[in-house]
C-alpha cells in the first residue's frame, strides 16, 4: 500500500537495560558482540547501542585490538 509508514520497532540499548557502568577492553566475550566475523565494529543500527556507549565499545574494542586481544581483520 502506498500511503502507509512502515513503523519500526525501536532497538533498545543492551548495555543501558543493563546498567552497564563502564565498559573494559579486557572483557573479550562481550566485545565479540559487537563485531563481525571479519573484525568489523558493528555499527550502532546494528547492535542497537545508544551514542554513549557506542563510542565506548569502539574505544575499548580498538584497545583490545592493540593490546592483541582482539584480531584488526580475520581471513
Amino acid at each position: 500500500m502506498r500511503g502507509t509508514p512502515l513503523r519500526f520497532k525501536k532497538k533498545v540499548c543492551r548495555l543501558c537495560a543493563d546498567k552497564v557502568k563502564s565498559i573494559d577492553y579486557k572483557e573479550i566475550d562481550m566485545l565479540r558482540r559487537f563485531t563481525t566475523e571479519r573484525g568489523k565494529i558493528l555499527p550502532s543500527r546494528f547492535s542497537g547501542n545508544c551514542a554513549k556507549h557506542q563510542r565506548q565499545v569502539s574505544q575499548a574494542i580498538k584497545r583490545a585490538r592493540i593490546a592483541a586481544l582482539l584480531p584488526f581483520i580475520s581471513d
